[in-house]
């Protein structure tokens, strides 16, 4: 059974997430913070009384724009320790998700919060701290991927995907009508997709094939048009590229 604290600066998000939290059979107990520093001195006396101990908490669910200390400092302050609980970040934006998994996060859970978003990330905390045992993950469907935003989670075709853009631990699918970000390693898309005409032209971009419009050079430089983008392709990739799309139908 997982101890877990819930730290928001907004008492009715704070509320909400507790509530979740506690309706989960695997959490044991929940307590709530309301802004970082006194969650860190909760923290403190956690680690004090030691993984076993009667204070001891295992994951935070942790909100980032807060007053003062905000959830990424608290989490830069926890990799410090020598056995910090895990991580789960819990917030409105986006745009900290690169951020909160270089801080080694377990999950990124974006507001308004799901019931069964929140329920994945107590799962992924839980095998973490060897407290649920692992059960066989479905194949995902290769026609899509999900993606999430606002809070709901979309399926994007893979088919629409224009080029793929590289963001640390995660990748920005670019497509006509917008962009979203997964938390999935280029390398990995790559391996997946490299059979639906999807090629490495940098070790920053994946792009498909059938949405390349235009093969520049210039001065020796070579890069591609997609859609009103330009990208370019570095030299290791260079001749493979232009082999393939030589061969495109």
């Amino acid at each position: 059974m997982l101890r877990a604290l819930a730290v928001d600066d907004e008492r009715p998000s704070l509320e909400e997430l507790l509530y979740l939290l506690n309706a989960d059979p695997r959490i044991g107990s929940a307590e709530g913070a309301g802004d970082a520093t006194g969650a860190l001195r909760r923290i403190n006396r956690a680690l004090e009384s030691g993984p076993h101990g009667p204070e001891a908490i295992d994951v935070v669910f942790l909100d980032i724009q807060m007053p003062g200390l905000d959830g990424l400092d608290l989490a830069r302050l926890l990799t410090g320790f020598a056995r910090p609980p895990l991580v789960v970040f819990v917030t409105a934006h986006e745009d900290f998700a690169v951020q909160a998994f270089d801080l080694k996060a377990v999950d990124y859970v974006l507001k308004p919060v799901r019931r069964e978003r929140l329920a994945e990330a107590v799962r992924r905390a839980a095998e973490l701290r060897g407290t649920a045992p692992r059960v066989p993950v479905h194949e995902p469907d290769p026609d899509h991927i999900p993606v999430e935003l606002g809070g709901v989670t979309r399926f994007v075709a893979v088919d629409d995907i224009t080029h793929v853009e590289a963001q640390g631990d995660y990748a920005r699918l670019h497509t006509d009508k917008g962009s979203h970000l997964v938390r999935i390693p280029l390398s990995t898309l790559e391996e997946r997709w490299r059979s639906r005409g999807f090629v490495r032209i940098h070790r920053r971009h994946l792009v498909a094939l059938r949405h390349i419009d235009e093969l520049r050079l210039d001065a020796g430089a070579v890069s591609v048009l997609v859609g009103s983008e330009e990208l370019q392709v570095s030299r290791r990739h260079a001749r493979e590229l232009r082999d393939l799309l030589m061969r495109r139908p």
